[in-house]
């Protein structure tokens, strides 16, 4: 079935769909109503005959595929919501994912990718020959001369690898031999919402679906219980860049696809208690009451997004008992708050996030996306990425840690990182103590961990300016197709019509990059 999906790497050559479109079936006329009517007979018969809910026997394929729970009732029945049959394309070598998203634009040049050279040329003009050209902000465009930054931090070699890292990291040091640090990251996008909405969507202009979404949709869920893709966002983080939900939503796919945001506090989900004097059984009773009149609009409109709807109230009625038990860190040993460091008992900060995505990947939890906002150092690098790195090291190296030893990190990929690097130059006044550095898109690291990825390996390389990749480049697209590639995907595959043509998250473009793979 094509209208939805298509199984060929060629969107273009899919056959047409005996299947009424999404445009058909909202569209009365004659042919919706004897298609509408055939859809009707022959899914009642074929549920009948398969003995279940047909939307958990549909839309979970994939998901029983990968080796994964399929959901029951809380399935859509949505013929657009099933994901290609063949997923997963091949053996996956992850189950899940945890994001770590550093929103602003980390330095690559104090953090993952020293460059000493710097150092010795603090101060003086950035070569022409090193910009070549290359467009700049209109922050330090401006500028008459770029002065070269050189880091205020040292850097040593760490693990067997040898792999250099910055001093403001000394907790991902102890785990230099678990990860894969990819030093040749570009992307297009020089200012920040285009680029974090590229790194989130696959594409700079808002609407496309989010990367966890498309999981979501291709894969499946591996538990009843909670949502497949859950967000967290740092309560204790600077707010220097906005963060929007569209950069977990679902686009134009079904909207039960989209993240569900996790909040600190009694309530971790916003309106899914019970108002007071409403019972369980009341709830229940209502539901059952909505689902048979949306089942009835269903049939008279057309509009799949009804039975979305459906799905997600019956999984907020699931998650009332599932979500205070998933987010009560309580029962976890002092030895682990020890692990994940100060903050990790405070609900909501990037400590305790990363303790809790764990605990909900360990609930069978497809995607978890950590957003820590404050790494947009223009000026004030040395502080404030200092207290950044303080806030972040050690949590972060603690949830490798953590899933290492009880043997989640196998199967679980972690990633780490931005929407883009920094300047080599200084943006605006330097002093000897002080200074910022502009946004940079041509060259920066991020690193990964688990889930099929090289351990204590470094992929690509910079220049000695730290300013433009020479070899073992990684496109935003490459770094989509390569976390699909390990989830089982092939990304050319997993695509969904809309408006008329086939869309993907690594849009027309992307490879996969062999060269982080075990």
């Amino acid at each position: 079935m094509n209208h939805e999906h298509n199984t060929s790497s060629q969107a273009s050559s899919a056959p047409r769909d005996t299947l009424p479109t999404y445009d058909d079936l909202l569209r009365p006329s004659r042919r919706h109503f004897l298609g509408a009517s055939a859809l009707g007979l022959g899914a009642a018969a074929l549920s009948e005959i398969v003995g279940g809910t047909l939307g958990a026997k549909i839309g979970g394929r994939a998901a029983h595929a990968a080796g994964g729970e399929v959901a029951g009732a809380g399935v859509s029945q949505n013929p657009q919501v099933a994901a290609p049959s063949l997923i997963p394309h091949h053996a996956p070598r992850a189950k899940r994912v945890i994001y770590l998203f550093q929103s602003g634009g980390p330095s690559h040049l104090e953090t993952l990718d020293p460059k000493p050279r710097l150092r010795d040329m603090h101060g003086q003009p950035l070569p022409e020959s090193v910009r070549a050209g290359q467009r700049l902000t209109g922050m330090s465009g401006y500028q008459a001369v770029l002065p070269i930054a050189g880091s205020f931090t040292g850097a040593k070699r760490y693990g067997r690898a040898g792999i250099e890292l910055g001093d403001v990291l000394p907790f991902t040091a102890k785990i230099a031999d678990d990860i894969c640090v990819v030093r040749g990251m570009h992307t297009e996008a020089i200012n920040h919402d285009p680029a974090i909405t590229f790194f989130c969507s696959g594409h700079q202009i808002a609407g496309r679906p989010s990367m966890g979404a498309w999981m979501s949709y291709g894969l499946g869920s591996m538990n009843r219980d909670l949502p497949s893709f859950i967000v967290l966002v740092s309560k204790d983080a600077s707010r220097d860049q906005p963060l929007y939900a569209r950069l977990w939503g679902s686009g134009f796919l079904p909207s039960e696809h989209q993240g569900v945001q996790f909040r600190s506090g009694k309530e971790p989900v916003l309106a899914l208690s019970n108002p007071e004097g409403v019972s369980p059984h009341a709830r229940r009773a209502m539901l059952d009451t909505l689902a048979a009149m949306s089942r009835d609009a269903l049939k008279r409109e057309g509009d799949f997004e009804i039975d979305a709807r459906i799905a997600q109230a019956e999984m907020a009625y699931r998650m009332q008992a599932s979500v205070p038990e998933a987010s009560d860190l309580s029962g976890e040993s002092d030895e682990t708050f020890e692990l994940y460091g100060p903050g990790s008992r405070d609900s909501g900060t990037f400590a305790a996030n990363c303790l809790l995505a764990r605990r909900l990947v360990e609930r069978g939890v497809r995607f978890v996306q950590l957003f820590h906002q404050g790494w947009d150092q223009h000026g004030g690098l040395p502080g404030g990425l200092s207290h950044q790195c303080r806030q972040t090291d050690q949590a972060s190296a603690a949830l490798v840690l953590d899933l290492k030893r009880r043997g989640l990190l196998e199967d679980t990929l972690v990633v780490w990182g931005g929407e883009f690097g920094r300047t080599t130059y200084c943006q605006g006044q330097m002093t000897a103590d002080n200074y910022g550095r502009d946004h940079h898109p041509r060259a920066f690291s991020i690193w990964m961990a688990g889930g099929g990825v090289k351990a204590g390996h470094v992929h690509g390389a910079t220049d000695d300016f730290g300013y433009n990749v020479v070899d073992g480049g990684v496109h935003v697209h490459d770094l989509h197709a390569t976390i699909l590639h390990l989830l089982g995907v092939d990304h050319e595959r997993l695509t969904f019509r809309y408006q008329g043509r086939h869309y993907r998250l690594t849009d027309i473009a992307g490879k996969v990059v062999p060269g982080v793979l075990a």
